[in-house]
């Protein structure tokens, strides 16, 4: 983890982009172990991101683009905090028009979020 810390924080969005990603194509391979070790470093991501401050975690709005949904459903999941109408109007996209478990999950991170139950990692 300390890996993390030294790296920039364009290679750290760069990181999230490329381990979501990988990280929806282990899960639909039904490899749980490889998903949950990248599941881990996106969360340890995100911690560095916040600890570096809101301009670094701003940086991640512009993965809301992404053309992979995977990518666009985690990044959106994790602006919620600061940037929370970016974030529902993905996660909105993503519930009405990806099928399988990328639509599912954008589906209950929203209505976790609406209930007020939503943590962030």
């Amino acid at each position: 983890m300390t890996r993390i810390k030294r790296l920039s924080t364009e290679e750290l969005i760069e990181r999230i982009k490329s381990l979501s990603t990988e990280r929806w194509s282990a899960i639909h391979a039904g490899r749980p172990k490889e998903a949950n070790r990248m599941f881990e470093l996106l969360v340890a991501i995100e911690r560095e991101l916040r600890a570096r401050g809101l301009e670094a975690q701003r940086q991640l709005l512009k993965l809301l683009d992404d053309p992979d949904p995977g990518t666009r459903c985690w990044v959106a999941g994790s602006v919620l905090e600061f940037a929370p109408s970016e974030g529902e109007r993905v996660l909105t996209e993503i519930a009405r028009s990806v099928d399988g478990l990328v639509g599912f999950s954008a589906e209950r991170t929203l209505q976790e979020w609406k209930a007020g139950t939503f943590k962030p990692l």
